[in-house]
């Protein structure tokens, strides 16, 4: 019996006991509490599919691996934003029941453009301005091209000049006006050229904007600055090989009378190419809005030396 000992022993084999796990508890005041309906409120689960539950990672909000529940009442858990996702955007916007919100301002449904009668068209210009002198010389050589870039300048300065020197001229293609300019005094006939000058961009105007109305009545789009500033240069240029010619001939002459009806076919064509272009609109209807600016063309002008 003395090699035994009567008492509470340790066992070495036996492996230590480690302490219990007490989990740790953020100080008072610092635990995220949901805040708590009104009394006698009941809390309703907004409708659409129901919400999954967000299991943050480490370090997430709530921390120390516990988990994070939808909170009805507009706390939601903080999610990573992705680059594909619209900032923000509810889960449940654009569903049955929600709404989408916008911003002040935002288009949602894209750039809207609102029509203005009499405005110039939206698209860009074809080309820059072009000098008046390669604007003079484009209307002889490339009609076509040029309306087609000068439809949304205007062209008040060149049209206005060549149109008052024409009239100027005009007056000495009639031979009764001419011999009448020629016999009177200086003091007389200065005022006979002016008055001439003026009356020739009074008609000018006057049928460049019945022109450009009955294309717009046709369908078409253009602006009435560009349309009425070239139907006057239209209308001098093409007359400038007849009244260059009676200036010297005579307007009983058999040559200016042949010239003056080409010049007036021509002016027929400059004039379709000009509101098809600056309107947009076929040949058929770009001829009948110019036929009452040609048909007043032919009786004022050339019908006075035919």
């Amino acid at each position: 019996m003395a090699g035994f000992r009567i008492g509470r022993g340790r066992d070495n084999n036996r492996p230590p006991q480690q302490p219990p796990h007490t989990p740790r508890q953020q100080p008072y005041g610092q635990q995220q509490q949901a805040p708590q309906p009104p009394y006698g409120h009941q809390p309703y689960p907004p409708a659409g599919p129901p919400p999954q539950q967000a299991w943050p990672q480490q370090g997430a909000a709530g921390g120390h691996g516990e988990p994070e529940y939808f909170d009805p009442y507009g706390q939601q858990p903080q999610q990573p934003q992705s680059p594909y996702t619209v900032p923000h955007e509810s889960a449940y916007a654009n569903n049955p029941g929600h709404t989408q919100a916008f911003s002040v301002g935002d288009d949602p449904y894209g750039q809207a453009a609102t029509y203005q009668a009499g405005a110039a068209p939206a698209e860009a210009p074809v080309g820059p301005r072009l000098h008046w002198k390669q604007l003079l010389r484009g209307i002889v050589l490339r009609p076509g091209p040029t309306f087609l870039q000068m439809r949304d300048y205007a062209v008040w300065g060149p049209a206005l000049v060549v149109t008052f020197v024409y009239g100027m001229l005009a007056v000495f293609g009639f031979d009764k006006a001419r011999e009448d300019a020629i016999k009177a005094t200086l003091t007389q006939a200065i005022p006979i050229v002016l008055s001439a000058g003026v009356a020739f961009v009074i008609c000018g105007l006057i049928l460049g904007a019945v022109t450009h109305t009955l294309a717009r009545q046709l369908g078409g789009d253009g602006a009435w600055q560009p349309t009425i500033g070239l139907s006057m240069l239209v209308m001098s240029i093409t007359d400038a090989p007849r009244l260059l010619v009676a200036i010297f001939l005579g307007g009983d002459n058999m040559v200016v009378q042949v010239l003056g009806w080409l010049t007036w076919l021509a002016a027929g064509a400059l004039f379709t190419s000009l509101i098809s272009k600056s309107h947009d609109l076929p040949w058929q209807k770009a001829l009948g809005a110019s036929a009452i600016q040609l048909v007043a063309l032919l009786s004022l002008i050339k019908l006075g030396t035919l």
